[in-house]
């Protein structure tokens, strides 16, 4: 596939940016929506997805630098190269949480009412964001054959063809993980809308829904980051799949009337 979108001289707009563009603004539209809901002031929630965004995208950079630094020690300036790919999204996870926390303590609201706003916005942009994985032809699985990809019925006849890189047909993992972050997707607007579900269940099922699917879809990959030859993003969703579990046995032991997330106003989940 051809990175690269179009071009003005020897300026490049690449699919990968403008995905990514895509998935911000739209996760953005739905926080604001759904934040108007519970009365948190539209400025806030523009500040915080402003910063999230940024240190987000500064700290999936880092992360992914950091596993890859035999890649960018020769050339540091390829380090802010970004839009080349590159992006660790567990990086981006736990750069966007400090953030979020930090924002919320200065505000002085709870943080498991913000990320369970969040949550559906983070799976969509996931979703749209792997897409440029797909232009990129990264983040993909084995080798495989055509005639196997074909037999999968699942996947686009696009995908397959652009599986094909340099004379070789690749597992779509990017393609099974955007699948799943928006089934995900679905399932957590349905979880929202229920009257009993209390404060941290999005959350809890974001981390246990994507690191379920994360860890099996890892074990396709070939490019994965390492760490004492076990793969980082299977070692992470472990943890944050035991995190999630956590938050729903302890939201269990409350009670049916305890901080139900449909009847908590901005103001009423300060600390």
């Amino acid at each position: 596939m051809n990175p690269v979108m179009f071009t003005f001289g020897k300026f490049e707009i690449r699919w990968y940016s403008v995905l990514i563009l895509i998935g911000v603004l739209l996760a953005y539209e739905l926080a604001a929506f759904e934040g108007k809901k519970y009365k948190a002031p539209k400025d806030f929630i523009f500040n915080l997805t402003f910063w999230s965004v940024i240190f987000g995208l500064i700290g999936a950079r880092l992360y992914y630098v950091v596993f890859n630094w035999q890649l960018y020690s020769h050339d540091l300036t390829s380090i802010f190269k970004f839009w080349e790919g590159g992006l660790a999204i567990h990086g981006g996870i736990f750069a966007g949480l400090v953030t979020m926390y930090l924002y919320c303590k200065k505000y002085k609201v709870r943080l498991l009412k913000i990320t369970d706003i969040a949550v559906p916005s983070l799976l969509i942009a996931q979703a749209i964001g792997r897409w440029g994985n797909f232009f990129n032809s990264e983040a993909h699985g084995a080798a495989t054959t055509l005639a196997e990809l074909k037999e999968s019925k699942i996947i686009p006849e696009f995908v397959i063809n652009g599986m094909n890189i340099n004379g070789i047909y690749y597992v779509p993992t990017f393609y099974y993980e955007s699948i799943w972050c928006l089934l995900g997707f679905v399932i957590v607007l349905i979880i929202r809308n229920r009257k009993k579900t209390k404060l941290g269940t999005l959350t809890a099922f974001y981390l246990m829904w994507y690191s379920f699917g994360r860890f099996f879809i890892e074990g396709s990959r070939t490019d994965s980051l390492m760490i004492f030859g076990l793969k980082a993003a299977q070692i992470v969703s472990v943890l944050l799949f035991i995190i999630g579990l956590v938050i729903i046995m302890i939201n269990s032991r409350k009670s049916a009337f305890d901080d139900n997330y449909q009847e908590t106003t901005f103001d009423e989940v300060r600390f």
